[in-house]
């Protein structure tokens, strides 16, 4: 019998027909002859609805309750899956994070597993039992204490549980028939991508889009997993993300899609002394204060005062503990000021053609141009150019790039059949 992960999103467990749905879908993948174990999100916007009732609550809520609370979602997610699949007369069991092995760092708000010990998921799986497992949460290896992982969390939790459990595959369902060349919320004449390799899915996670998450898709290529990413809303082919074999010779196309990220925020750090050790200063404490950042741009430093600006990209979540962190620091960094603009959005052209095809920069630029649209920053990879744009201006920006590529399909639009996009 094959093993077989599945996940659902919140958009296929939003209200109780949608999960009946799901329970008819995975009983059906049972009677195809398939142990199953399935990790669930909590229902449709209960994550930022307990997030906007935390916030009424208290402006500053500790971290620690703030994981007590969130992991509420996905344990009514599992325990009613469970009861509409004992109600179609199979046999489930549903079990929170922590009782299902997943052993995690101690950073609430956004661990990162280290193990995954199924042992009591293999033994309801030899047991002839459906598993149900509440997804985004764990339990601290050395606190005991509740974690999660953070958004997208319950991916990465279907894709750890498929690799310890060795699972054929892992089948991450959605609101929408598979991976598309754009967010088809904002490009309706986006491409359904059949197949994508593991690299351009990091790149466009990494760059905001949202279909699957950078870690999900980070643990499935560390260990050669192969996800296929589809509709539970459907019963069309999705898509498949997979590590090519060694030598595969398929001709990959130019550009695999455009992502965009509104997650982000610009922190400029105003007339820093141009002189070695400065940067590091600047980064030390974004570090020490444990921010990630994305884009980093510095200026030609001015001849008449020896100082620069520099300018780099953050999650706004952190924007203000940024501005914080460098107020503290700015008698030892010696800057003039800071600017801090959340009003900003990110665009990235994501495709492993672009190593071989010269010229890929120039249309991007010259479609931006054409469409009106000016860039504040650049960066690249080798198989990826940032651009970050006015946040007003980031559909339109999508839409212009798509377009210039050749992305737009003429065989209808996309169909979203759920989800607020929230």
């Amino acid at each position: 019998m094959s093993l077989v992960v599945q996940k659902y999103g919140g958009s296929s467990l939003a209200d109780a027909d949608s999960i009946k749905r799901v329970a008819r879908r995975i009983v059906d993948t049972r009677k195809a002859g398939n142990r199953v174990c399935v990790v669930v999100s909590a229902m449709g916007d209960t994550t930022d609805e307990l997030l906007d009732l935390a916030g009424a609550v208290s402006p500053s809520p500790p971290e620690r309750e703030m994981d007590m609370l969130l992991t509420a979602g996905e344990r009514m997610s599992m325990a009613l899956v469970s009861m509409a699949i004992a109600n179609l007369g199979d046999s489930a069991r549903s079990y929170t994070g922590s009782q299902a092995g997943v052993i995690t760092d101690d950073v609430h708000g956004k661990a990162r597993i280290i193990d995954v010990t199924p042992g009591r998921i293999q033994e309801a799986l030899d047991g002839g039992h459906i598993v149900i497992v509440a997804g985004f949460q764990g339990v601290s290896q050395d606190t005991k204490e509740i974690t999660t992982l953070g958004r997208g969390g319950s991916d990465t939790t279907a894709v750890a549980l498929a690799a310890a459990l060795e699972a054929d595959v892992c089948e991450i369902y959605t609101d929408v028939d598979g991976i598309f060349t754009a967010d088809p919320r904002i490009v309706p004449s986006a491409r359904k991508i059949d197949r994508i390799s593991n690299e351009e899915m990091q790149e466009m996670a990494a760059s905001g889009a949202k279909v699957l998450m950078l870690r999900c898709v980070e643990y499935a290529r560390r260990f050669n997993l192969p996800i296929h990413v589809r509709s539970s809303f459907s019963h069309r082919e999705g898509t498949w993300v997979y590590e090519p074999d060694e030598g595969e010779t398929v001709e990959a196309p130019i550009i695999a899609g455009v992502a965009h990220d509104r997650s982000e925020a610009k922190l400029t750090v105003v007339g820093v002394k141009d002189s070695p050790g400065k940067a590091a200063q600047i980064f030390q404490a974004i570090a020490d204060a444990e921010i990630n950042i994305d884009m980093i741009v510095q200026n030609i430093s001015a001849a008449d005062t020896g100082r620069t600006d520099v300018s780099f990209t953050l999650p706004k979540s952190d924007g203000q503990k940024g501005v914080k962190v460098l107020q503290a620091a700015k008698e030892a960094i010696g800057f003039d000021s800071l600017q801090y603009d959340d009003q900003v959005g990110k665009l990235s052209l994501i495709g492993s053609g672009m190593r071989s095809h010269p010229g890929v920069s120039a249309t991007l630029f010259q479609a931006l141009a054409d469409a009106g649209i000016n860039i504040e920053m650049i960066s690249s990879s080798e198989i990826r150019v940032s651009v970050v744009t006015r946040d007003d201006q980031l559909d339109d920006a999508v839409r212009a790039v798509h377009t210039a590529f050749g992305l737009d399909t003429s065989e209808g639009e996309a169909v979203v059949y759920g989800g607020t996009g929230r």
